[in-house]
């Protein structure tokens, strides 16, 4: 080891008395102060102006525009200049025959002159660590680890950088060709990854050996095993090989003993990269305060209940525009997807069916109206030299029914007990299921009841599959919809009073009955309501004589008359709500609605009024404003009348109660049931409405009424514990000094530094 120190102490001496190396540490500091100077004035801009800050820690290093991050896209410029000469001028000079004649070894060499390199990483990640501490005195409630993580990760990728910098340098005199060649190597390991990627055998082998984006993990605060002995194994590979090659050049062997060297060094890589690479044999650690980078408490919940095996398979339309997102050169990206759900599950099977079937897809029909299916397979195949199989959907239409998605690019999610569901893509920018809905299809496989909503019909209810503008089905079934009840775990069914209403039925709702309900009919629904049934109830003016049979036995009356609040921009007739102070307590997506300054819309809305003599605890959720509305009882048309305040109609302008929550113990457990004036805020056209300067709560609404009727089962909670660090310790003329130190005196105190230290050298 003595050797091994020596030999690093003299290269260092080598390096430091060297223009090159204190221009690369001078260059880089400036470059990188440039960057988190950059950061720093965009934060503090923001919190000027009075805005909050949202992981300032993360935010700064790492994200797509962090310091590290962008640190990470242009090392790999200064690392050949580091190293194209650090076993290349031994060759061009000849003083590598004095080496190869004195008592020092192969592996004595290479390893002094790595450490030499590994020490000049330490002097780069020092640069860096300059900002992490600034940022730790100035960012409130600093994450730390982050830093620490992402100075790991940086570290790592340097020193892979610098062995194979020194591999190069060793196979050539000429310094420029050494650089060359450091600078194509590093291409091959960042493009490696697209190569053979349609072939199962190789694309295992060169995504593992692609550097690209192996930093990642680390900036973003996640340290994983397999990442951490990639870089090892790396290093070791191209140390490995520089120690061959010195081996090569001392002894006189047939070249078929070299070349058997190399194999064997790379073959035991790769060998460790495979099974480096297994789930089962991975292991992680979470860096960051609020353990962004993990899956949910919630979802970890649901997998912790998957205890057999589990598969999941894409089923791929090639002729659905959806098709490239499984092709078998995505594989590795796609299974990425589920990295984090492998990660607390290494036993799920991925597996990958292609096929071809009309699917609606416009712009296809269009570009080839005349072809059908079979002979525009056959074009796209030989258009896009697809060399994998394609069966037509009557091959695998008896393993899987895929006519209900509508043929689209979708995942069947199925355990070894037979359960079975799907998973997929939404007609949204996202278009990929989130953790959400991702956690949401495995919870449909592991509770034994999936929550039921029964739309009750019969008299003219909005029903849950009906597409009209005044229908259900974007908010409740639609599939393409990533918010829909149906990706959020729910099940569906619809009920009539004709006979008792099912024990399955957790949730019923009766939205706007166009028609009175009989006795006999009247007597099964209190049936259900006498034996504890959640509900939701929906009315709409004009609607009362038929929707207050309903709630009378609740203590609630829809009130004659329909709400409004006259408006330079809306009809009158259209309320824009906000939550009380109730409903923020209630339910955390009614405290999102006001935090986020959105607004219920409701159109043609009834008022309602109440009382607690039937057992029931009542909230308030939301209410007409106090000013400027009231309960007409005169005007109907609101196009070509305009609404008038007349108290001698009876009209009072006041708050009145538009939703309202209901519950009671009943048979052990509480009983919910909320009320509300206005069916049209749950239907097609509300959802897909578009007001200017109008942030719509709908969704947040309607996933705050299920989750409390649900017993806060679903829609899955997702919430994270807020991160601390939203906040810098700094004014306006703090930073101005802070940032010419950071920006222009740091780089300029190395650069005097090397200066001194070139020219007392150069003097001796």
């Amino acid at each position: 080891m003595k050797t091994i120190y020596k030999i690093a102490k003299t290269e260092l001496k080598t390096l430091f008395f060297s223009p090159i190396a204190w221009l690369i540490i001078v260059i880089f500091a400036f470059q990188t102060g440039l960057v988190f100077t950059g950061i720093y004035d965009q934060m503090l801009r923001r919190q000027l102006i009075g805005w909050k800050l949202w992981m300032a820690t993360l935010g700064t290093f790492g994200g797509i525009q962090g310091t590290f991050t962008i640190v990470q896209q242009y090392l790999f410029l200064y690392i050949p200049l580091l190293t194209m000469g650090v076993m290349s001028r031994e060759f061009s000079s000849g003083s590598i025959k004095l080496l190869y004649s004195s008592p020092l070894t192969s592996r004595q060499i290479v390893l002094g002159k790595y450490l030499a390199l590994v020490i000049y990483a330490f002097v780069l990640i020092g640069v860096l660590s300059i900002y992490g501490i600034y940022a730790a005195f100035t960012i409130h409630s600093v994450d730390i680890p982050v830093i620490l993580t992402g100075l790991l990760g940086l570290f790592l990728l340097t020193c892979a950088y610098a062995a194979v910098g020194l591999f190069m340098s060793s196979l050539t005199s000429y310094t420029v060709v050494s650089a060359m060649g450091t600078l194509a190597i590093f291409a091959v390991l960042s493009y490696v990854k697209t190569v053979g990627q349609d072939i199962e055998f190789v694309r295992d082998i060169t995504y593992w050996l692609a550097i690209s984006g192996r930093c990642d993990t680390f900036i973003s605060g996640m340290i994983t095993s397999e990442d951490v002995l990639y870089f090892l194994i790396v290093i070791s590979l191209f140390i490995g090989f520089t120690i061959i090659k010195m081996l090569s050049g001392r002894q006189r062997k047939p070249w078929y003993v070299s070349f058997g060297r190399y194999a064997l060094v790379f073959c035991a890589a790769m060998l460790l990269g495979y099974f480096s690479a297994k789930p089962k044999l991975m292991s992680y650690y979470d860096a960051t305060r609020t353990k962004f980078n993990t899956l949910t408490k919630s979802s970890q919940e649901v997998l912790s209940h998957l205890d057999d095996e589990l598969t999941i398979t894409t089923y791929t339309n090639m002729l659905d525009e959806n098709y490239w997102i499984a092709v078998p050169e995505s594989y590795k990206y796609d299974v990425d997807r589920f990295k984090q759900y492998i990660r607390f599950k290494p036993g799920i099977r991925l597996k990958y069916k292609y096929y071809y079937h009309k699917a609606g897809n416009k712009q296809l029909e269009k570009q080839y109206p005349t072809l059908n299916d079979d002979q525009l397979i056959d074009t796209l195949v030989k258009l896009y030299d697809w060399r994998f199989g394609i069966d037509p959907y009557k091959k695998i239409n008896k393993e899987v029914d895929l006519e209900p998605e509508r043929f689209r690019f979708v995942r069947s999610l199925k355990r070894a007990n037979g359960k079975e569901t799907f998973l997929r893509i939404y007609d949204d920018m996202m278009r990929l299921p989130s953790e959400t809905e991702i956690t949401a299809a495995f919870k449909r496989l592991v509770i034994d009841q999936l929550p039921t909503v029964g739309f009750l019909t019969g008299h003219g209810e909005r029903r849950s599959d009906a597409e009209e503008d005044r229908g259900y089905n974007m908010f409740a079934q639609e599939k393409s919809f990533r918010l829909a009840l149906i990706n959020q775990g729910f099940d569906f069914a619809d009920v009539t009073l004709d006979k008792e209403i099912p024990d399955n039925i957790r949730i019923l709702l009766i939205a706007e009955a166009r028609k009175p309900i009989s006795p006999e009919e009247m007597k099964r629904l209190n049936h259900y309501i006498e034996r504890g049934g959640n509900l939701i109830i929906a009315g709409e003016p004009g609607r009362q004589e038929f929707m207050n049979p309903i709630v009378e036995p609740l203590g609630v009356k829809f009130l004659p008359g329909m709400l409004v609040k006259p408006s330079k921009k809306f009809q009158s007739n259209l309320l824009l709500l906000t939550p009380t102070k109730a409903a923020e307590d209630f339910s955390f997506h009614f405290k999102n609605i006001k935090r986020q300054e959105q607004l219920l819309p409701m159109l043609t809305t009834t008022a309602l009024q109440f009382s607690t003599d039937k057992g029931f605890k009542v909230t308030t959720l939301f209410t007409s404003d106090t000013t400027g509305g009231w309960l007409e009882q005169e005007t109907t048309n609101f196009i070509d009348d305009t609404a008038r305040l007349n108290p001698a109609a009876g009209e009072v302008e006041q708050p009145y109660p538009t939703v309202i929550a209901l519950s009671r113990k009943v048979n052990n457990k509480e009983q919910k049931i909320i009320v509300m004036g206005d069916a049209d805020c749950l239907s097609n056209g509300e959802f897909q409405m578009m007001r200017k300067d109008i942030s719509s709560a709908n969704i947040n609404f309607v996933s705050g009424m299920f989750f409390w009727l649900t017993d806060e089962e679903l829609p899955i909670d997702m919430r994270r514990p807020n991160a601390p660090d939203r906040s810098l310790r700094l004014t306006k003329t703090s930073w101005a000094v802070s940032k010419v130190g950071l920006k222009w005196v740091f780089p300029a105190i190395l650069m005097v530094c090397g200066l001194y230290i070139w020219v007392r050298r150069k003097r001796r």
